[in-house]
């Protein structure tokens, strides 16, 4: 259960990546956090770093594309943990292809995990932050939605998580819960590795390539995503809602 009005987090996708970064972050800023991933045995390592800096963090298995799954780990996160009043939709996978070569299957899949898994998420929370009359939702969006060569379904998804971010400021301001969007670019991690073993290129010099177009002249690390959903999950941030952040290094749109 909640102590002492402590805060409780969710961050899907929480293994490892920005997910991690993000659950190391919110832990830090004073909230209990719910680490969900696929796997729960894959959450252990970010759940044993945040107990062992005194933080409380429960391990979560679910896939958010399955309404039961979501649901049912609502529920045990409610109980063990407390009522969730921030909730960071950050799972996701990639499966890159150009247009004339990706699979119904791929297109499907990409969407049910971003789209539809945000969907399944917040829809589950949204009743606990409701009762609470405070929450705050942050979505993952991409610097992908504004379009991006070999990712048709990452990028729609991407795109979709904004008007999705939107509606939902629209619809739960009323209650007190805020809605935002954080749009990474370029960001070292496993998914930006899997993109480059695609096209064939190692990901130092990857990463060399992405780093000599973005002004500041260096890729993004997870860690510079956790810091600005860690102002949306804040509670300094309740005049900020429907918005998309690119964290990106530069100007986007």
């Amino acid at each position: 259960m909640a102590q002492d009005g402590q805060r409780v987090a969710i961050v899907t996708g929480g293994a490892r990546g920005i997910g991690a970064a993000t659950s190391r972050r919110l832990a830090a800023d004073g909230m209990a956090v719910a680490v969900l991933d696929l796997d729960a045995a894959t959450c252990a390592g970010t759940v044993a770093e945040i107990t062992g800096a005194g933080g409380r963090a429960l391990a979560v298995g679910a896939d958010v594309s399955k309404t039961d799954q979501v649901r049912a780990a609502a529920e045990r996160i409610a109980a063990e943990l407390g009522p969730p009043s921030v909730l960071v939709n950050n799972a996701g996978i990639i499966r890159d292809n150009l247009l004339f070569k990706m699979t119904d299957e791929d297109f499907d899949a990409v969407l049910g995990v971003h789209l539809r898994g945000a969907f399944l998420m917040t829809r589950a929370c949204q009743q606990f932050m409701v009762d609470a009359k405070y929450g705050r939702i942050v979505n993952l969006s991409s610097s992908s939605a504004l379009g991006n060569r070999g990712q048709v379904n990452y990028s729609a998804a991407k795109a979709g998580m904004q008007g999705f971010t939107k509606t939902l400021a629209i619809e739960l301001g009323q209650f007190g819960i805020t809605a935002n969007a954080v749009a990474p670019g370029f960001i070292a991690t496993d998914m930006t590795a899997a993109t480059a073993a695609r096209i064939g290129m190692g990901f130092e010099d990857f990463q060399k390539a992405a780093a000599s177009q973005i002004p500041v002249r260096r890729v993004g690390q997870p860690e510079d995503v956790a810091n600005v959903i860690s102002f949306f999950a804040s509670e300094a941030a309740g005049f900020v809602s429907g918005q998309v952040i690119y964290v990106a290094g530069g100007p986007l749109c």
